[in-house]
């Protein structure tokens, strides 16, 4: 169920051990491409002139920031506006994650390691924007509604969220891997040229991209209520 596979080991005098797993090579990996997409950009956003026509690649970026701003909008709200750059950078890796399973590469995402701390990170901006908003009336939601002896069922129904998120995404993304490795196990040479391509349209772009579109907005939604007066 866990990804245990071992990429490399580096040994330092001989008495500490360094484990990298496929993993975090992997997540490496798509750090490494949104870094080098982030720098990219900015190098290129120095030279753009604000009075001028967009084109090309500034006309792409501008694109996706007044899409994203519109998606932000229509999932959570203005309260929580200060998250929108964090959402975004998780949508992306999210993305990519997903979708770095066309290369051959197992996803980050199908370790529920990945999508857990992932889910505990919503569960901490949910608590944050609950407290920092409407503390009285978050607390009293928690504990005291509808009536106090609620509390440890609301409380379980806190615990639950990252849980339920971590494991949504985990469970979609390992299931598909699984599913192909399945298909190209048993089906006959000649098919594996054919049948697994439109699989893989689905597991790893359409059911990808899905995925991460579904865990952003739950988070996002989570987040924007736990804010709301």
């Amino acid at each position: 169920m866990f990804d245990i596979s071992v990429f490399a080991s580096f040994r330092v005098n001989e008495t500490i051990e360094f484990l990298v797993t496929e993993t975090t090579r992997n997540t490496w990996i798509v750090m490494g491409l949104l870094l080098i997409l982030a720098v990219v950009v900015r190098i290129k956003s120095n030279k753009w002139n604000p009075m001028d026509r967009p084109t090309g690649l500034q006309n792409v970026i501008e694109m996706c920031v007044d899409a994203w701003g519109k998606f932000f909008r229509g999932n959570s709200n203005d309260t929580v506006a200060y998250f929108a750059p964090w959402f975004f950078s998780l949508f992306a890796f999210l993305v990519i994650s997903n979708l770095i399973g066309i290369t051959g590469l197992r996803p980050p995402t199908a370790d529920w390691g990945m999508t857990f701390p992932l889910a505990l990170t919503t569960f901490f901006l949910i608590q944050y924007a609950g407290i920092r908003h409407r503390p009285k009336a978050y607390l009293k939601g928690i504990f005291l509604e509808p009536v106090f002896v609620f509390a440890p069922l609301n409380i379980m129904g806190e615990l639950a969220r990252p849980i339920s998120l971590s494991f949504r995404l985990f469970g979609n993304i390992l299931g598909g891997m699984i599913l192909l490795s399945l298909l190209y196990g048993i089906a006959p040479i000649i098919a594996q040229f054919v049948l697994p391509v439109a699989l893989h349209m689905y597991f790893d772009l359409a059911s990808g991209a899905l995925q991460a579109v579904i865990f952003t907005v739950l988070s996002l939604t989570f987040v924007g209520v736990a804010a709301e007066s």
